[in-house]
């Protein structure tokens, strides 16, 4: 049996960082295979807010992550293409290409851009999705109906990683947690997770579809609404949860990979916010340039983190936001740079 399918994953997710010049021009990935982004998360390191831009939408519409506010429509726009190994920018976004500023940057590769419609049936959202079901990602887009019903998400297994935006108006960002369908989270603040059958009507997705129900963040009759969904990968992706220890020699998670990009959540204290960590702008362990998904203040460099092994990683702070005592819970979301054992069962360490 494989151990994992994905053997190069930086055909499919990428983590990189460049720095702006304020000038329109063509950005280049550098991992070891060509990806064009279909989703694309940006992030000035100094400030501003979190940009996302995806090719299903199109390179002139933007929502921030680190704000609850509806889709933007800029008349120039600030990544101007997504091309075969990286994308365009234009030169007028501070945001997006300031000069000698250096931006945190995650790419995603769905369907190159090619969607797939479904139509409404009944209380059922249609839509569009874009879906890549080696790498278990794809992007929704639907219209809402107001009622309890299911979206089509392309990807034929269930996902286990939901995170949705309302494009219409300022409705928070709702995510989907690991293995809680009875409970949500809130992307652009630091909430911890709450009890509501109002989001996913209490069901799990299935290998076809998830489940809205009526909360005005993912089903408002009308109202059009954009969905990541993500699958978990062997050897390439893995969202869960584990419970800190308080403890410097912290709690060690498996993945099955080294992580590229780890997000953390703390799921019941709501003053900590979406940490985020990876290889580009840290590194070498250990991994402690964080930036926070929910906020538009600068990357800030914890004292103590994480390390990221071969197989997973291991917390190295005893405090908040990803490793403090008392029996909290984290969520954990995590892509891989390589995984431990390829296709063919060679450590890759061995290669």
């Amino acid at each position: 049996m494989a151990y994992t399918d994905i053997d190069d994953p930086s055909a499919y997710f990428q983590t990189f960082t460049y720095t702006g010049n304020q000038s329109s021009r063509q950005i280049t990935l550098d991992g070891n295979s060509d990806l064009q982004p279909d989703l694309y998360w940006y992030k000035a390191r100094n400030a501003n807010h979190h940009y996302w831009v995806d090719s299903s939408r199109g390179t002139t519409k933007y929502i921030y992550s680190s704000l609850a506010n509806a889709e933007a429509t800029v008349a120039s726009a600030y990544v101007t293409s997504f091309n075969t190994n990286g994308f365009g920018v234009g030169g007028g976004d501070s945001g997006t290409n300031a000069n000698g500023i250096s931006f945190g940057n995650w790419a995603w590769k769905a369907n190159g851009g090619t969607t797939t419609a479904f139509s409404e049936s009944g209380n059922n959202p249609g839509g569009t999705y874009q879906a890549n079901t080696t790498a278990g990602f794809s992007i929704v887009t639907y219209t809402g109906t107001g009622a309890a019903g299911t979206v089509t998400h392309g990807l034929g297994v269930a996902p286990k990683l939901i995170i949705i935006k309302n494009r219409d108006v300022a409705d928070p960002w709702a995510v989907l947690p690991p293995d809680r369908n009875d409970l949500y989270l809130v992307l652009n603040t630091t909430v911890g997770w709450a009890a509501s059958s109002a989001f996913w009507n209490d069901t799990a997705p299935s290998s076809t579809v998830f489940t809205v129900n009526t909360d005005h963040s993912v089903n408002a009759d009308g109202e059009a609404y954009v969905a990541y969904c993500f699958v978990e990968k062997q050897g390439y992706s893995k969202f869960g949860k584990y419970v800190g220890n308080g403890n410097a020699d912290g709690t060690f998670v498996y993945t099955g990979f080294k992580p590229a990009l780890v997000m953390f959540k703390v799921l019941s204290d709501p003053n900590y916010g979406w940490s985020m960590i990876d290889n580009t702008r840290s590194p070498s362990n250990l991994m402690n340039d964080d930036l926070y998904a929910n906020s538009s203040a600068a990357e800030v460099t914890d004292a103590n983190k994480c390390d990221f092994l071969s197989n997973g990683f291991k917390l190295r702070g005893s405090t908040y936001p990803a490793n403090s005592g008392g029996g909290n819970e984290y969520a954990y979301f995590a892509w891989a740079e390589n995984p431990f054992t390829t296709s063919t069962g060679i450590p890759t360490t061995a290669r």
